[in-house]
């Protein structure tokens, strides 16, 4: 029978827990401060310890530490809140198995204790402690970037978009997410998913972007065994696969228009019947939505349905740039870090200061996935502890250069920005053009006419600016 260790000063959550383990064939003693955990631990062996982060007489940090240079054998379990993100994953690099977030859920926890003890069992037959540290390290790290793609910041932006998912993840809302490529747009739905009560069922991501016409009904809604040519098995569509969790259907703007209506004869029935059959399946589906596409321009265009828009929007979450998120960016790319220490065997601990001036002024068109992408890069490079500028993709570590050289070439002569013809009529359309045709030409001359960087600070893609160039008569 395996020995655990509860640290908790919240009687009734240690009594709980205690009680839960027990049922599950675990031996089982509880310490309510640090200074009494260390009683236990000094007077019998533990194979585990679950320690919550905050106690009255210490913190998880410390207990940790202790444990680890006293008790290398002994496992640790750390309990955090949600918004200690960034705190578990220095306690990992410390040597922790791995955290467990608050609120707590007796299927995550007899999960992560038995990993936690496959793993000791297979790191003690197998591995030295320095492996094993580095072992657990990756594990459970690729793990948190499997769940969360995102590290909840200081930053205002960051800050408004977890009290949204705060807000309307109890809920059975519909939900819209909004933001450029690369934010993080699944993460915010799965955040979402597991912080509501369809916790324990299916989050099931589809890929809309990637889906031909004629696949789409399968994917969605399943077929039935030789319902047409090719048809060789049963297929049980997306929304099925979701039935009592959540079906998250990224970049739904890609979707037909005869696929957008029979996703909303789905929607509006709660009922799905596979291609070829004959029966109705009742659905409980939660769905969540994102786009990098802003629907409402689409719906104008005529390439979304107007009722599907209104179906889905019972709640919509903009998604920050990675640019507007401030000295969050340094935050997010020690996450990254972290991950790439881990997953290469690195012991990379900061970056200079020149990195974190490049890091924060860069502009990050393909923002989190850039930056990971980044990170991983440096960390490889890296060979001491410290990130230096050399280990950037010269465009980041240049970038403020690049722009200033770019603005006042020396053989370039900027010439001042030609005003359009005085409109014949002063309203806001009118002046909305002149403010357009200034805006642009302004960041044209400013990048030296690099048409990519423009589109980058104007927030609009190259096909956008070639086109708004066009229309002002600028591409000449």
């Amino acid at each position: 029978m395996k020995n655990i260790l509860i640290i908790d000063d919240e009687v009734n959550v240690a009594l709980l827990l205690s009680k839960f383990l027990t049922r599950n064939g675990f031996s089982v003693s509880t310490a309510s401060s640090g200074s009494l955990a260390f009683e236990h631990l000094k007077n019998q062996p533990f194979n585990l310890v679950l320690c919550d982060y905050r106690l009255e007489d210490t913190d998880g940090r410390e207990i940790l530490k202790k444990i680890k240079a006293e008790y290398p054998q002994t496992g640790v379990i750390i309990i955090t809140g949600y918004s200690d993100i960034k705190m578990a994953v220095e306690l990992i690099k410390l040597g922790a198995y791995d955290y467990i977030t608050k609120p707590l859920y007796p299927d995550e926890i007899l999960s992560t204790i038995n990993k936690a003890l496959e793993m000791q069992n297979a790191l003690m037959d197998n591995a030295t402690e320095s492996d094993a540290a580095l072992l657990r390290e990756s594990k459970t790290q690729k793990k948190q970037i499997a769940a969360q793609d995102f590290v909840i910041g200081t930053s205002r932006a960051s800050k408004e978009l977890v009290h949204q998912i705060e807000l309307v993840a109890p809920t059975n809302y519909s939900v819209i997410i909004v933001g450029e490529s690369g934010t993080g747009k699944e993460s915010v739905a799965k955040s979402i998913h597991m912080n509501s009560n369809r916790r324990d069922k299916p989050f099931i991501a589809m890929d809309c972007g990637s889906l031909t016409k004629e696949l789409a009904g399968s994917e969605f809604f399943g077929h039935e065994k030789g319902s047409f040519t090719g048809a060789l098995n049963l297929k049980i569509g997306h929304f099925e696969m979701a039935n009592g969790g959540t079906l998250f259907l990224d970049e739904i703007a890609n979707l037909s228009y005869d696929i957008q209506a029979a996703l909303l004869r789905t929607v509006q029935e709660r009922k799905v019947r596979r291609i070829g059959g004959s029966k109705e399946i009742d659905l409980d589906v939660r769905i969540i939505i994102a786009t990098n596409e802003n629907l409402q321009d689409a719906i104008r265009a005529g390439k979304f349905r107007e009722d599907l828009y209104h179906r889905f929007n019972e709640f919509s979450i903009n998604m920050p740039p990675l640019r507007e998120r401030g000295k969050d960016i340094i935050l997010i790319a020690e996450y990254f870090l972290a991950l790439a220490n881990a997953e290469l065997g690195r012991k990379v601990v900061s970056f200079s200061p020149d990195v974190i001036e490049s890091l924060i002024n860069y502009r990050w068109p393909g923002n989190i996935r850039e930056l990971k992408n980044v990170i991983r890069r440096a960390a490889l490079l890296t060979e001491g502890e410290e990130v230096q500028a050399k280990a950037l993709p010269l465009e980041i570590s240049n970038y403020a250069k690049i722009l200033s050289h770019e603005s006042t070439p020396a053989n370039y002569n900027i010439q001042p920005a030609p005003s359009l013809p005085p409109p014949p009529k002063h309203d806001l359309k009118n002046a909305a053009m002149e403010a357009e045709y200034q805006t642009i030409l302004r960041v044209l001359q400013e990048v030296n006419f690099n048409k990519t960087k423009a589109a980058e600070i104007l927030n609009i893609d190259r096909k956008t600016l070639y086109n708004k160039m066009k229309a002002n008569n600028l591409d000449k």
